[in-house]
């Protein structure tokens, strides 16, 4: 019987390694990648079962791969990691095929069940109904969690945000629960 494979995108190798081990050591067979040229040829090699992307990479995005990715490898599962300011983008990725995104730090298990859309593996959240966060409170959040590390600082939290200062304000009033 043949292991579970997955593809492992992202230009931190750190990151890669550490993940690389975590999802070894859960059963997969784990093909690396630190390139948008190495992610592809080694999806049309392996044509894995699922892959992990990171949005950001140096030469290319996450949404450029995962193009790249569905057309050499079109069942393939994706989830897309990202950092701050990149949920839009994150969206966009769901909408080309993705079927799941997450902000990072993330770990294996937080990966491994966003490919089962539920919430991580832990022990004393089993017994409770998982209920998937809405857009909208992906985004009140990424946005309260970006206002807090600048001290509450709305200029700096839109130029890290990257929307102008008056959407900010617009954002914060009207998704206001």
């Amino acid at each position: 019987m043949s292991r579970p494979t997955i593809l492992l995108v992202d230009d931190d190798d750190i990151l890669r390694n550490r993940l690389t081990r975590a999802f070894t050591s859960r059963g997969y067979d784990v093909y690396s990648a630190k390139t948008k040229q190495d992610a592809v040829a080694q999806a049309e090699e392996a044509q894995p079962e699922r892959a992990v992307l990171d949005l950001k990479l140096p030469e290319t995005s996450g949404i450029e791969i995962l193009k790249d990715l569905l057309k050499v490898s079109p069942l393939t599962q994706t989830v897309i990691l990202t950092g701050y300011g990149s949920i839009t983008n994150a969206v966009e990725a769901v909408r080309l095929g993705a079927i799941n995104y997450l902000t990072k730090p993330a770990d294996a298990d937080e990966i491994l069940a966003a490919f089962e859309n539920k919430g991580p593996a832990d022990p004393q959240t089993e017994t409770k109904a998982y209920c998937p966060q809405s857009l909208a409170e992906a985004e009140w959040e990424h946005i309260h969690r970006v206002l807090n590390d600048c001290g509450g600082n709305l200029s700096e939290a839109a130029r890290l945000l990257d929307i102008p200062r008056r959407t900010l304000q617009r954002k914060l009033k009207k998704l206001a629960p």
